[in-house]
């Protein structure tokens, strides 16, 4: 991206969506004509006119990696919410060139977040999920630590998940410098950050310090089959069959076992034991019924979940919180979700509670 920001143009262009967008529900429903799923819910308004517009534009699967991720960086820098900066906000040096970006609100707490972002495992950066981040490190009052972690097709599978395991073994090493105890750190991600999270969480099970706290937002929990969101939502503006497919395409390596529960963390042999678990879905998200059934494992083998649904909500919603009031009122939802969490109340439960947002 251009150092010198965006045009005269596209900050017209953003002002003008942004001003549509906070159009009443009533009349914006009137123009967009919001669909419902098969299970009844009808999507927002305001998301309803975010996809209309997103279906308009270019599919970045038409794109190689590197014109997909200029695209997609561009749009984020454009779109994004200009949500204030955090008191703290201090690059890091993991090791090996992992890069991160620790956020604190400058609160005192005693809590740590390690957060990986969306893109399915090709796009996505610490930059582009600023906005997010900082909206979970003011919303929960816990720091945030973002991970710029490496990318297929260059980094393809299993290099995120190392670069997750180093940033862990840097957080515990480095945690009480900050205030921290290292039994406080909590593991967070959206879409592919959230296959990530979970995966990490398996790994580390047995370890002497493991997550306190697992947080999976929309996950990716089992590519070796098609569940029935998936079908219904495959022309998502969203996130697409299509796009999917080109996601795993450069993400994992000819001939790879998609049975592997580091690519599909729901068919793990043993899922006791582990951290317990917030999931949050959205009802017009093709990975809904991936999300659903990893939480339904998970309380079959014992571990507290407690669910964050979004039935008028599409995938990667927490990106979408400048140009869409419903979105910004469920990532708000999550970062309470996950605050409740972290303070170990009911919140997170052996019964697996539903928080169901929408209008």
């Amino acid at each position: 991206m251009s150092g010198l920001g965006p045009t005269p143009s596209q900050r017209l262009q953003r002002a003008i969506v942004i001003a549509i967008s906070r159009v009443p529900a009533p009349l914006l429903r009137l123009v967009t004509r919001p669909p419902r799923n098969r299970d009844g819910a009808r999507m927002a308004p305001d998301v309803a006119l975010l996809m209309a517009i997103t279906a308009s534009g270019d599919d970045y699967s038409d794109m190689s990696p590197a014109d997909a991720r200029r695209s997609t960086e561009g749009e984020a820098a454009l779109f994004g919410e200009r949500v204030r900066p955090c008191v703290v906000e201090e690059e890091l040096d993991l090791g090996d060139g992992l890069l991160a970006t620790r956020l604190s609100d400058g609160r005192s707490n005693d809590a740590l977040i390690l957060f990986f972002h969306g893109g399915g495992f090709v796009l996505g950066s610490r930059s582009s999920y600023l906005a997010p981040a900082r909206l979970l490190a003011q919303g929960t009052g816990a720091d945030v630590v973002s991970v710029e972690y490496r990318l297929a097709p260059e980094d393809p599978f299993p290099a995120c998940h190392e670069d997750a395991i180093t940033a862990w073994r840097y957080l515990v090493e480095h945690a009480r410098r900050w205030g921290v105890d290292p039994r406080r750190i909590a593991v967070a991600g959206e879409s592919a950050g959230g296959n990530i999270a979970a995966v990490l969480s398996q790994v580390l099970r047995d370890d002497d310090v493991r997550p306190v706290l697992q947080v999976l937002i929309q996950p990716v929990t089992d590519i070796s089959v098609h569940r029935a969101s998936q079908d219904e939502f495959s022309a998502s503006p969203a996130l697409s069959a299509k796009q999917v497919d080109w996601f795993m395409k450069h993400y994992l390596p000819e001939g790879t076992d998609h049975r592997d529960p580091r690519v599909s963390p729901l068919l793990a042999d043993d899922l006791t034991g582990l951290p317990p678990a917030i999931v949050a879905v959205g009802g017009f998200d093709p990975l809904r019924d991936d999300g659903l059934a990893y939480a339904t494992s998970l309380l079959k083998s014992g571990v507290p979940v407690r669910v964050v649904e979004e039935p008028d909500n599409v995938h990667g919603y927490i990106a979408f919180t400048a140009l869409s009031p419903t979105s910004k009122r469920a990532t708000q939802r999550l970062a309470e979700a996950i605050k409740t969490g972290l303070a170990g109340s009911t919140g997170v439960g052996s019964a697996g509670p539903t928080t169901r947002g929408g209008r």
